[in-house]
């Protein structure tokens, strides 16, 4: 496989004081020590999560495109794969998916949703030309 790093809730547990803050998202690891002072919602937020999964905290927030690509240069590693399909729960899952979906960003799962998509705009363009069929029937 390759060169990453792999840790186990209990060492990232570990990490929970201002010396040292990691974190679990997405079942990356995160050291996000040295960004505690610039972290704008402040360095609380990150010492409350210290130590354990904060994929729903992360997500809750709705971080931007730019505060995902900043995040990549904390990662330290990856959460054993073993430990992280039973840390990660459906529910847990779902919600990720959710808010996925909202902002509009790639959701894995293929194109089971694709005909939605067109679905609305079918149905307008529908109901637009009826409309406009009816208007000029009447009005002639």
């Amino acid at each position: 496989m390759g060169d990453t790093k792999t840790y186990t809730l209990e060492e990232i547990s570990e990490h929970q004081d201002k010396k040292s803050v990691w974190i679990l998202i997405h079942g990356k690891v995160y050291d996000v020590t040295k960004f505690l002072e610039e972290h704008p919602g402040g360095e609380e937020v990150l010492l409350d999560q210290a130590g354990k999964h904060a994929t729903e905290a992360f997500e809750d927030i709705g971080h931007s495109t730019d505060a995902r690509d900043l995040m990549k240069q904390y990662c330290i590693g990856d959460l054993c794969e073993v430990l992280y399909s039973f840390v990660i729960t459906w529910k847990t899952r779902k919600k990720i998916i959710e808010i996925e979906e909202k902002n509009h960003w790639p959701v894995g799962g293929g194109d089971e949703s694709s005909w939605k998509n067109w679905l609305i705009p079918i149905a307008v363009a529908i109901l637009a030309s009826l409309l406009y069929r009816f208007y000029m029937s009447y009005h002639a």
